[in-house]
């Protein structure tokens, strides 16, 4: 399978059909036959450019589809507690289908795009955080750009922005889940 990551602006208008067309594509190459499907939505409300993750949660739960949700605005999935987390999906489902979801920071160019890899997710990389990889497939909406005060960045980071990707994931998402 082809790891690479594919980038999606919102703003084109053939975006979301490829994004969904991708999605869908990866579950089905990757998933097993009656492997439960578990979103899990990283970040905290403490930080305006880390808030995409618990964003997409609270949206996806208002959706109400049926793959269960972890990390949302009341209950968000963040570095304290992505390890007791993740040992409870482990706990909670047998051999769980993750699909993982994270703010990031990239390029300039990039900002307001979606970026989707069938590679699990590294949460927290950009504010040097070694925390475990996740995940099944990965799904990230870059926030902001690199500098060398990451932490800063993510802490100012535009909410709009953050809302409009947070948005896209979740529209795109639960269309064809």
């Amino acid at each position: 399978m082809n790891h690479k990551v594919d980038y999606y602006n919102p703003n084109e208008i053939n975006s979301m059909e490829l994004f969904q067309k991708k999605l869908l594509y990866y579950i089905q190459m990757k998933r097993k036959d009656n492997q439960p499907i578990i979103i899990l939505c990283i970040g905290t409300d403490h930080a305006t450019g880390d808030c995409l993750g618990p964003l997409v949660g609270k949206k996806l739960k208002h959706l109400q589809h049926d793959y269960p949700v972890f990390g949302c605005l009341c209950h968000p999935i963040h570095a304290k507690n992505l390890t007791k987390t993740i040992c409870e999906i482990y706990t909670s489902y047998e051999d769980p289908f993750i699909i993982a979801i994270d703010a990031c920071l990239g390029i300039e160019e990039h900002i307001g795009f979606i970026t989707l890899s069938s590679n699990p997710l590294r949460p927290g990389e950009s504010v040097s955080k070694e925390l475990s990889s996740i995940g099944h497939i990965s799904i990230t909406g870059i926030v902001n750009t690199f500098s060398d005060w990451n932490i800063e960045t993510i802490q100012t980071t535009s909410l709009n922005q953050v809302d409009i990707l947070a948005s896209y994931i979740s529209t795109g998402l639960s269309k064809i889940l």
